[in-house]
């Protein structure tokens, strides 16, 4: 018998591989470039072949029309204008999640960070009231705060992803160790699929196609690319590109293709 679960990452993956684009970051920073109208770039990712979109609850509630791929809800929030960015807190419960319709749930969790326990608590719950609803659950696992030296460190951040398996998540999210031999030992050490997030601006459509193709071939099962989609001058057209690397295992070279003109 299918589970609820699967029937529900079915709708966030395709062929067992996730391209999300996350699109939560106006709660955290404000309406910047590529999110002053989140459902158009919806839309467009959606053509771009992305298999789900993250962002919270709001955004999904204003909607005009239902979109065509999978919706994860960012749970967890906090903003730049506070006294504590670091420090996650829920904004919403599964169960609302569940109503409005969304196919996966996710939290945000610093570790590193003095606020730490609070987060770790919350992803114990989360992952428990998860289970409850049959609702896929995402990790964020980011090594960040006061205790953290190096946050690309391959240790850390295996060991930051292990915390977010050992307390139930379904799938990971984490950081770039730097390389695909180190971020290959991430996922070994990680009973559970890992999904690469997105981090800073890259310097081209080639390198962050690169990096992809890299956590793809170290056992990866997705990435998680945000503004490097929905700030770029075409994020149909990136996605398109990261799709045929990330769910039709094409090459970098092969997807660079869709940047080329048409033949007239």
């Amino acid at each position: 018998m299918v589970s609820g679960k699967e029937i529900r990452l079915s709708r966030i993956t395709r062929n067992g591989r996730m391209l999300c684009i996350p699109m939560d970051h106006s709660l955290t920073v404000g309406p910047i470039q590529g999110l002053e109208n989140t459902e158009e770039t919806i839309i467009q990712v959606a053509r771009g072949g992305a298999t789900a979109f993250l962002a919270q609850k709001g955004i999904l509630k204003s909607l005009r029309k239902v979109v065509s791929i999978g919706s994860i809800s960012q749970m967890s929030a906090s903003t730049t204008l506070g006294l504590s960015p670091n420090r996650k807190v829920l904004i919403a419960s599964v169960a609302e999640c569940a109503r409005l319709g969304f196919d996966a749930i996710s939290i945000h969790v610093n570790i590193g960070s003095k606020e730490e326990p609070e987060m770790l608590q919350q992803l114990g719950m989360v992952s428990d009231e998860c289970d409850q609803h049959s609702i896929p659950f995402i990790a964020m696992m980011y090594p960040r705060g006061e205790n953290v030296k190096d946050p690309s460190d391959p240790t850390v951040v295996a060991h930051t992803a292990r915390i977010g398996a050992e307390a139930g998540a379904d799938i990971v999210k984490t950081v770039y160790t730097g390389s695909q031999e180190t971020f290959r030992e991430v996922v070994r050490k990680c009973p559970v699929p890992v999904v690469l997030a997105g981090g800073s601006k890259a310097d081209s459509d080639e390198a962050l196609l690169k990096m992809a193709d890299d956590v793809m071939k170290a056992g990866a099962m997705g990435v998680t690319y945000g503004r490097n989609v929905f700030q770029h001058q075409n994020p149909m057209l990136i996605t398109r590109a990261l799709k045929r690397v990330v769910i039709d295992k094409a090459s970098v070279e092969e997807a660079m293709e869709v940047f080329k003109p048409a033949p007239s």
